[in-house]
């Protein structure tokens, strides 16, 4: 009995040994040794590192799109600790529930990997963040980028903006790289050009211990790939050129375009659309009660007016069917006919644009004063076909393939449309009338309108209308041109010549309705045309080219529901001339996007795609089944 109790009192004492040594052990690696245990304990967290995206530069060097300092706060799931939620929720000021959801979307995505849950922290949630960071295992600030636009012009439609990668994209984006924290280009350039723009990521290694906390980097950051940055694109655009033509068309108070071209390559020298917004709204969060505003105004600021719109050209559109007749041998250039001011065809009197009589008419003077009658006749010995055919060698009824998203083609009619539209032997040659002079249901976009422009400046060399004409590539330092099409029309520089010497006198002669386009010491040669509206006041286009004898701009301008082209668009093409080819004016200088009233000195410069509007072509059908002109004053 003696030894079984000292047997067990032995035992009672190597247990009791044992477990003092345990706790005395425990007790020194946790208070002695504990920062050399923690770093021995410590894991690599590897953390992605975004790529600043490229650059935008004008055609004469100057920066219009770079990157400025954004602050990121990202999480990972797996270390964020429940506790921690509602205190951050509180720092960020957001709705815990908002958070938790952002939390749900990152840990379905990963569990492991860091997501981006708030961006464009101020410097007060930065300051706030980072001081209890400590209590937050699992956050992350990030310096990462976001857009710094132009001083000089807004380029809403141009440049475009970035969203998030939503889920359906990831489907298809995750094998390139893409993760739920990035952004990728919506519309504009930035959508055309993502490739090109968005870089590639690098990595940071980090050491953290178990708690999740950041302990510092790995390997002293030798480890670590830097990203590199994306590709500068260099642009067609002329900051001073786009600066005004956007303040000229804002200053109207109506909705429109403008783009202007350069004949010689097609490269877009200025492109906007109004009304147009604010891009920073949409720049690093979105402001979403001005998103908001944004997108359910009943102006479409988000619609593309110069690419996207489609309008009947009117009258703009009268030399097709001119170099139609030349080149088919139907008319001659001395050839006449007698406008009385009326024209009778099937039972019913179509007038010339405010019932002027013109006399003796020739093409050349059908064009300077807008003769309608004249090319009534015309039309009905060139026929449907033929016209079509020209419209299409101009590049009408299809896309122009400018590097822009969402180019409508706009329509060209032609006797397939109509025998398809009305049934075979159901359309007359009515039809053909309001055809003549750009009216019916031809519709074509402000774009394809200043490249047709531009084909006529350059007497026949149709070029693909593009806004970036090479890039700067990152690793090597090395600029590379991007190819655009181009080709030949198979028209006579003769036509051409007869054409470019009317329109010129559509600006220059007494009798033309362009003579608000003039600019002293520049030959310009252009036309003026209506766009019938039936839901208010027509349209304003006016096309030209300058100078004549050596284009170097060419441009459309459509005002909405402005009435006369000569008046009020021909004004706004004059001042981009001037500019263009003379430079700024010596006037007090305007630094900003949205001021008007003053030429810019360019050498200063340092969302959901809306549905298609229909501007409705149509009007009261007479009974030769034609839709009929109205009573048009170019």
């Amino acid at each position: 009995m003696d030894k079984i109790q000292r047997g067990l009192n032995l035992t009672t004492l190597l247990i009791t040994a044992g477990f003092l040594f345990l706790f005395g052990r425990l007790a020194w690696l946790q208070i002695v040794e504990h920062d050399t245990i923690g770093s021995r304990s410590s894991s690599i967290r590897r953390i992605r590192v975004q790529a600043p995206r490229g650059h935008f530069i004008d055609r004469k060097g100057l920066t219009v799109l770079e990157n400025r300092p954004l602050y990121t706060l990202k999480i990972i799931p797996s270390e964020l600790r429940e506790p921690a939620i509602p205190y951050l929720a509180y720092l960020l000021e957001m709705p815990e529930q908002e958070l938790r959801e952002k939390i749900g979307d990152a840990r379905e995505y990963s569990r492991f990997a860091a997501s981006t849950i708030y961006r464009d922290l101020n410097e007060l949630a930065v300051a706030r963040i980072s001081e209890n960071l400590w209590q937050l295992p699992g956050v992350i600030i990030e310096i990462e980028d976001k857009r710094k636009y132009s001083d000089l012009f807004r380029g809403t439609h141009l440049f475009g903006y970035l969203r998030n990668v939503n889920r359906e994209q990831l489907d298809t984006l995750a094998e390139k790289g893409y993760t739920p924290s990035d952004k990728i280009g919506f519309s504009g350039i930035e959508r055309s050009y993502e490739e090109q723009l968005r870089g590639e990521k690098g990595a940071r290694f980090e050491l953290v211990n178990p708690l999740g906390m950041l302990v510092g980097n790995y390997d002293d950051g030798k480890s670590d790939i830097a990203p590199v940055k994306g590709n500068d694109l260099y642009l067609t655009i002329d900051a001073g050129l786009q600066q005004l033509a956007e303040n000229l068309l804002r200053d109207t108070g109506k909705s429109g375009a403008v783009v202007a071209i350069d004949p010689a390559d097609g490269g877009i020298l200025a492109l906007c659309s109004e009304p147009d917004f604010d891009l920073d709204i949409l720049n690093g969060t979105t402001r979403k009660k001005e998103w908001a505003e944004i997108a359910l105004s009943p102006q479409k600021p988000l619609f593309n007016r110069a690419v996207q719109a489609v309008y009947p050209p009117g009258s703009t559109y009268k030399m097709i069917l001119g170099i139609a007749g030349l080149e088919e041998g139907i008319i001659k250039p001395d050839d006449t006919i007698f406008c009385t001011g009326g024209w009778k065809f099937g039972g019913r009197t179509f007038r010339c644009h405010g019932g002027h009589a013109h006399g003796s008419v020739n093409l050349r003077k059908a064009i300077i004063e807008s003769c309608n009658i004249y090319f009534y006749n015309m039309m009905l010995k060139v026929g449907l076909d033929t016209w079509s055919e020209y419209g299409r060698m101009f590049g009408f009824g299809h896309e122009s393939g400018i590097d822009l998203p969402g180019e409508r083609r706009g329509l060209l009619p032609s006797v397939e449309y109509y025998n398809k539209r009305y049934g075979r032997n159901r359309w007359t040659k009515g039809y053909l009338i309001s055809l003549s002079i750009g009216q019916g249901e031809l519709g074509v976009t402000p774009l394809q309108l200043a490249n047709y422009t531009a084909t006529l400046a350059n007497e026949g060399r149709l070029h693909e209308p593009h806004l970036v004409k090479g890039y700067r590539d990152t690793r090597t330092g090395i600029y590379v041109p991007i190819e655009h099409e181009s080709r030949a029309l198979p028209i006579s520089k003769q036509t051409f010549g007869i054409i470019k010497k009317a329109m010129q006198g559509v600006v220059d002669e007494k009798a033309g309705t362009g003579n608000l386009a003039q600019v002293p010491g520049v030959t310009v040669a252009g036309k003026t045309g209506t766009a019938q509206n039936p839901h208010g006041q027509d349209h304003a286009w006016f096309i030209c080219f300058a100078p004549v004898e050596n284009p170097k701009i060419a441009i459309a301008v459509l005002v909405e529901n402005a009435g006369y082209g000569g008046s009020i668009s021909a004004p706004i093409a004059r001042e981009m001339i001037d500019y263009y080819l003379n430079g700024p004016k010596k006037t007090p200088q305007q630094t900003g996007p949205g001021k008007t009233g003053n030429k810019a000195d360019s050498t200063k410069a340092s969302p959901v795609m809306e549905p298609p509007v229909t501007t409705g072509n149509s009007a009261p059908q007479d009974s030769t089944g034609a839709s009929a002109p109205k009573d048009l004053n170019e």
